[in-house]
């Protein structure tokens, strides 16, 4: 059985939603931040030595990395490939990749600045600038990947769909999102999804 090690307001409620679409039998560890820092605390620094999440047991095997939780459960479990292409038009393949590491290799960066500088209170001279028009560049990019398809990729729902996503609802609690209609209704699908409602009840509430 897969052990998914959650922590509490972060990005691992994505994999919990992943594990309820598969319809996979799995055990939920749930860890809470330090008040104080909002990082993990000793607990999940157990489990492993960066205490970040998601981390996921499946037997001998220990793995972090969101976009690669979401590609191993998927080669192992999604077995019809109804939620990720098979290797058989390569192209197809690649471009559902590319999507699927894209939120964590480019997106995340600037949306965490951010965070930071709003946390803070005060625009840094540099970074605040560079921070915003990243912000600019990527999610126009995501807007016009979506188009009027419902889906990141088309007219299915996928693997890839987990991480947008992601960025999407971080850029909705950052107030990022006003100038997308598109992609506020993405979220409002996404976030529709039995799956995803099941995903909330059993980590959130």
């Amino acid at each position: 059985m897969i052990t998914l090690h959650h922590l509490r307001i972060g990005r691992s409620i994505f994999t919990v939603w992943l594990l309820e679409e598969l319809a996979l039998d799995y055990e939920l560890k749930v860890y809470h931040r330090d008040p104080d820092t909002m990082r993990a605390q000793a607990d999940l620094k157990a489990v492993h030595p960066l205490g970040k999440s998601p981390v996921i047991e499946d037997g001998p095997l220990l793995l972090t990395e969101s976009n690669v939780i979401t590609a191993y459960l998927l080669e192992k479990f999604d077995t019809e490939h109804k939620l990720h292409p098979d290797r058989g038009d390569l192209a197809v393949w690649a471009q559902y990749n590319q999507w699927l590491a894209y939120p964590e290799g480019s997106v995340f960066a600037p949306l965490l600045l951010k965070m930071l500088t709003l946390r803070s209170g005060v625009d840094h001279p540099v970074i605040s600038p560079f921070s915003d028009a990243e912000i600019a560049l990527h999610f126009a990019h995501i807007a016009d990947q979506l188009g009027d398809r419902p889906y990141i990729l088309g007219q299915e729902f996928s693997g890839a769909d987990f991480g947008i996503c992601y960025m999407v609802s971080m850029a909705e609690r950052l107030g990022l999102l006003t100038s997308y209609p598109s992609l506020q209704a993405y979220l409002g699908r996404c976030r529709a999804r039995p799956a995803f409602e099941r995903a909330i009840a059993k980590a959130v509430e």
